[in-house]
């Protein structure tokens, strides 16, 4: 396989996946609906919201030739930020949680300035060369 036809395929495929995590994060009922005509009930949305991060995060990590930023950095530092506000949001506004979910989000949050910290590391390190 040609590198050119390599990269209209992943970019084809991170337009699909992170499209669908889009859609996962704004209206995971429907999404659900569609995919598997089940009804989706329960933390069904919650679980659902955390897989549309991981798409998005993905897709952005898969994105061909965007940036400076390793790929994997790009995409983990997103992953790990969106899923601590969002872990943060469900203990505070959603009124949800279970023992883990403030750990979790801490986690998330710490592992989040650890690969942002890395990201300006090699920022700066780039525009010193």
């Amino acid at each position: 396989m040609s590198i050119d036809r390599a990269r209209k395929i992943l970019a084809f495929t991170v337009i699909v996946e992170g499209g669908t995590g889009l859609f996962l994060l704004l209206d995971p009922a429907l999404v659900v609906a569609l995919l598997v005509g089940a009804e989706l009930s329960g933390v069904g949305a919650v679980v659902a919201r955390c897989l549309g991060i991981t798409l998005v995060a993905l897709a952005l990590a898969c994105w061909p030739g965007a940036g400076t930023i390793a790929p994997a950095v790009r995409g983990m530092l997103i992953y790990n930020a969106a899923t601590a506000v969002y872990l943060a949001y469900l203990g505070m506004a959603g009124h949800l949680g279970g023992p883990l979910l403030w750990p979790a989000a801490a986690l998330h949050a710490v592992v989040a300035a650890l690969l942002a910290a890395t990201w300006r590391r090699d920022r700066n390190a780039v525009s010193a060369d």
